[in-house]
């Protein structure tokens, strides 16, 4: 019955989210999930927000939510856009600032809703290749850019670029927009966030859904200049004046103030991976180094594809992309010690 399909349908490749199977007893380390429950203080707000009041509509600029983030980044609220999730940012951001007459710049090997946002916006795009170490060089994106988009740490490889290495590119384009998308950064990067008020250019993008467990709450928000804001506003008034819900704002305003919780897990994240590495390392993989919640890794001995389909018998799932550079590698979300323990024990009955 596609018949009935419009022609930007037809044409759309959409984008394929990680699986999320119910088998019981898995290892479910395939879709960067952190493996600690929220905060207790955002459990709290949002049993609390959960009362009469859901029967009104939410408070459409999420005010609440935005004073947070200003809060905990020590921004004006003005410089603050909030979204259900960050992939609604970036749609809003790619429709609202990343849309011009030359091309939107973003590396080779990313994430990949990068191009289907493109393909739905009618978005033209050209893909920077990654250096042979998967590192990002920012002297490889000229003068042709209409805007400049990039994770980091980046996705799949979890390497990191600098905040010199960044400045070094707002510099060289100060007449495009340069969007730091920063889904991983709370696990070793380092935020572009500072750089906001040097720089008119510049929209930094983060989740609560990997440093602060909210994965299932769909929170994202964006910080740079009141002007880029203001775009965002636009685009999100023209497309849902009610994004986020009563329970959204409650849970992820109590989780933007939980400071000690939110390092709290990160550090044990962090520690996690170190050891995950090392372990990797010992069976004989290459592990590229990681600024993120999980490791992207592969074995010289083994294809991907094979060991993704023989840990799936051992119930351990984790992630493969087909891409032709990197379709060798794995990456592995850093679960609790016991999960991450588990990944190893069957790697070990599979070699």
């Amino acid at each position: 019955m596609d018949k009935f399909w419009s022609d930007v349908t037809r044409q759309l490749t959409p984008y394929v989210p990680g699986e999320q199977p119910r088998i019981d007893g898995l290892v479910k380390l395939n879709t960067n999930e952190n493996p600690y429950p929220p905060s207790p203080r955002a459990i709290e707000a949002i049993r609390a927000a959960a009362d009469g009041a859901l029967r009104r509509y939410p408070d459409p600029d999420a005010t609440d939510l935005k004073a947070a983030v200003a809060r905990f980044h020590g921004v004006p609220v003005d410089q603050v856009f909030v979204g259900n999730s960050s992939d609604e940012v970036l749609a809003h951001t790619f429709v609202g600032l990343l849309k011009h007459d030359k091309p939107l710049f973003f590396p080779d090997i990313t994430y990949s809703f990068y191009p289907v946002y493109c393909g739905l916006y009618g978005i033209d795009y050209r893909t920077i290749p990654l250096a042979d170490d998967f590192a990002i060089r920012v002297e490889d994106y000229g003068q042709d850019a209409g805007a400049i988009i990039f994770p980091n740490p980046n996705a799949p490889t979890g390497l990191a670029l600098g905040l010199d290495a960044i400045r070094k590119l707002l510099t060289a384009h100060p007449d495009q927009v340069v969007v730091v998308d920063e889904a991983y950064v709370d696990f070793g990067g380092e935020t572009a966030i500072p750089l906001v008020s040097e720089f008119p250019n510049l929209l930094v993008v983060q989740t609560l859904s990997k440093s602060r467990s909210l994965a299932g709450l769909r929170v994202g928000y964006a910080i740079g200049q009141a002007h880029l804001i203001a775009g965002l506003e636009r685009v999100k008034s023209s497309f849902n004046s009610y994004p986020l819900d009563r329970l959204a704002i409650a849970g992820a305003s109590a989780a933007m103030d939980d400071k000690a919780y939110f390092e709290q897990t990160c550090q044990a994240i962090i520690r996690t991976r170190d050891q995950l590495t090392k372990d990797l390392q010992s069976l004989g993989f290459e592990v590229v180094p990681s600024a993120a919640n999980f490791v992207f890794a592969t074995h010289p001995a083994h294809a991907g594809a094979d060991l993704l389909a023989a840990l799936r018998e051992h119930k351990v799932i984790v992630r493969h992309f087909k891409h032709p550079r990197i379709d060798k590698y794995l990456r592995i979300t850093v679960g609790t010690d016991e999960e991450c323990g588990a990944l190893i024990a069957a790697l070990k009955q599979i070699l």
